[in-house]
This record gives structure tokens, C-alpha cells and sequence, in this order.
């Protein structure tokens, strides 16, 4: 199976548990990790044949933006339904990643896997 990247997609979104958090947008960075088999699109230079990074940006962006959960943990969760869903991939890895989230760390993640490789 190969694999299609996207790294440190950036969005802006409600995120966390506490009251002051409810009321601001956090950055957060999101990576990618997808499994397809890309040979037909390898053969046919045509992005028909593969996953369209594009459009899957455009659209975890847009879902993430506009959601407020809690915890990264259903973001990332909702992320990879999402991708699976939409894009019919098998397999993903997301990381959401929540810089500045503790004051002594430069960045807390979380990263998830679903589907079948």
C-alpha cells in the first residue's frame, strides 16, 4: 500500500475543556498519513486515479474550523471518520497536534489510526 502525506495543515478552531478555552480559536496543526494504491495514477499521470490532497485539506480544514470539541482525541477521531467517509481511503493516521497547550512543553498531540492497510 503507499501512502499520501499532509503535514502541519493549519486551522484555527474552539478546542478544550476549560471555560476560557470555549471562547477563543487555538491553533492547531493536523498530519495526515494515507494509504491508497496510487500505481493506476503513477501509470496515468491523472488525479482521477489518486487521493486529491486538495480537496481532503479543504475539507478537514472547513469540519475542523467550525467544531468545538473538548478533546483532540475526538477531533482526530472525527477527522479520520471523515476522510475515510469521504474520500473512500482504507487506511489514515491522524495527528492533531495543540501547540502551546502546556506552558513547559513546545507542543501535546495526540494520533490515532483507523481503517484497514
Amino acid at each position: 500500500m503507499d501512502k499520501i502525506f499532509i503535514t502541519a495543515l493549519r486551522v484555527d478552531a474552539v478546542i478544550g475543556i476549560y471555560d476560557w478555552e470555549r471562547k477563543i480559536l487555538q491553533k492547531l496543526l493536523i498530519d495526515m498519513e494515507m494509504a491508497t494504491d496510487i500505481s493506476e495514477a503513477a501509470g496515468s499521470d491523472d488525479i482521477q486515479h489518486t487521493l486529491n490532497y486538495k480537496e481532503i485539506s479543504d475539507r478537514v480544514v472547513e469540519f475542523a474550523s467550525q467544531s468545538s470539541f473538548g478533546l483532540i482525541e475526538t477531533l482526530a477521531s472525527k477527522i479520520a471518520d471523515l476522510v475515510i467517509d469521504e474520500f473512500s481511503v482504507p487506511w489514515i493516521r491522524v495527528t492533531v497536534h495543540k501547540p502551546g497547550a502546556i506552558e513547559a512543553a513546545t507542543d501535546i498531540a495526540v494520533m490515532i489510526e483507523r481503517g484497514q492497510t
